[in-house]
């Protein structure tokens, strides 16, 4: 007897229908066209990567047997000790006390937010979001099915809003995917106002937070946070960190900070989940953060710095009037603000086909009412001649979709 074949569509569960594949993801393919100039994919330079010093924590740790017995074993989900201690150390130096208590260990912060939206998203309940904000997030979120409510301009002023009760906020308040913005202090506390008064949980991702390479620092929503209530145990707010863009992706190490009480069930969803990020990674994370971590990132903030400065300054010189653009202090993102009625994902099939140039359409980052008329640029990964290259081909082709409007 044959067997039927299976319609495998209709045995997902409903979850699935939210659930699409990343844009950006797509676009890294290009990456592997020698031909492609790409200010796509927001990653790393990998020559900036302390490959060597990496390679050497590997090598030290396996020729020590006792090490070598304890990275290449199963550990406990919480994360390696050492590295939580290095993390809770840093963080209160930057004004937010908390413990290794407070502390799990990723496989990088993306995977923090899936476990957040499994411990907190139901279907139909409200996630507050930015106007745009990070694609990943959303990704993340997506599968528990709420609803997204864009947060309201006049929320940063201290205007009252019509959100919710209890929602979600998920916001990057420091050098943001897609837009390289962040947020002032004051629009920080009026955020946080906001939150306490509308009884909201914060999720600050801090992804990008230590590649500052102009301006003064400003304190977490964390930090401010605990100022109010008196310690992490009674804030609202959750604090995603990473290693990913300071140190390298490949390990996969983020962190989430907040109150035992949360660190607690979000360790038996990670239970459920991998048990635990490589032991050997996280061994060989601490390791390379122990010695010269601040050196390393001066080297990455004046790498980093000078190439946004070569985009900003190709922008200036390229482009036609009607466009504008984002002038970060520091992460890898700037946001282009094409002319009314220009579609982003157009003009990049265009962009591909004329000028050999790569780019993220903002559209996918709008998760309530999208807005087609803008674009990312990444300046982390190509050269200069790159960066100035790329933006006169896009220039030239935007000033040609212009001049046919």
């Amino acid at each position: 007897m044959t067997s039927q074949p299976i319609d495998w569509a209709e045995r997902f569960s409903e979850r699935m229908n939210r659930v699409r594949a990343s844009e950006i993801r797509e676009l890294l393919k290009l990456l592997d066209q020698p031909d492609i100039l790409s200010f796509a994919g927001g990653i790393p330079d990998p020559g900036l990567f302390p490959a060597e010093r990496i390679q050497a924590d590997y090598a030290a740790i396996l020729a020590d047997p006792a090490l070598a017995a304890q990275a290449l074993q199963y550990s406990v989900s919480e994360g390696y000790l050492p590295l939580r201690a290095w993390i809770a150390e840093r963080m209160t130096r930057d004004g937010m006390p908390c413990e290794p208590t407070n502390i799990m260990l990723t496989a990088g912060s993306q995977q923090a937010l899936d476990l957040i939206g499994k411990l907190f998203i139901g279907p139909g309940d409200t996630v507050v979001v930015a106007r745009p904000t990070y694609l990943g997030a959303l990704q993340a979120f997506n599968g528990y099915q709420p609803a997204y409510r864009d947060l309201p301009e006049g929320a940063l002023r201290g205007e009252p809003t019509d959100l919710p009760r209890g929602a979600l906020g998920y916001f990057v308040p420091d050098f943001a995917n897609p837009t390289g913005v962040s947020l002032t202090l004051e629009q920080r506390q009026a955020l946080l106002e906001m939150a306490n008064a509308l009884d909201m949980t914060l999720i600050e991702d801090a992804a990008y937070r230590e590649l500052r390479f102009e301006g003064e620092a400003t304190p977490t929503l964390l930090a401010l946070d605990i100022a109010q209530s008196g310690g992490v145990d009674n804030a609202r707010t959750l604090f995603l960190g990473t290693l990913s863009k300071t140190l390298s992706p490949a390990l996969r190490i983020g962190w989430v900070c907040g109150p035992k009480t949360v660190i607690e069930k979000l360790v038996l969803l990670k239970q459920g989940a991998d048990l635990h990020v490589s032991t050997i990674n996280q061994m060989v994370a601490h390791r390379a953060v122990s010695e010269g971590y601040d050196q390393h990132l001066h080297r990455l903030r004046g790498a980093y710095g000078h190439k946004g400065r070569v985009m900003l300054a190709a922008l200036e010189r390229s482009m036609p009037e009607g466009v504008t653009w984002s002038h970060p202090e520091g992460g890898m993102f700037v946001w282009i603000d094409l002319p009314e009625g220009m579609d982003g994902a157009t003009l990049l099939a265009r962009a591909i086909e004329e000028e050999r140039v790569a780019f993220v359409p903002g559209a996918p980052f709008f998760a309530e009412v999208p807005s087609a008329n803008a674009i990312r640029l990444s300046y982390s990964l190509p050269t200069d001649a790159q960066i100035e290259e790329g933006v006169g081909r896009l220039a030239r082709l935007i000033r040609r979709v212009m001049a046919e409007a």
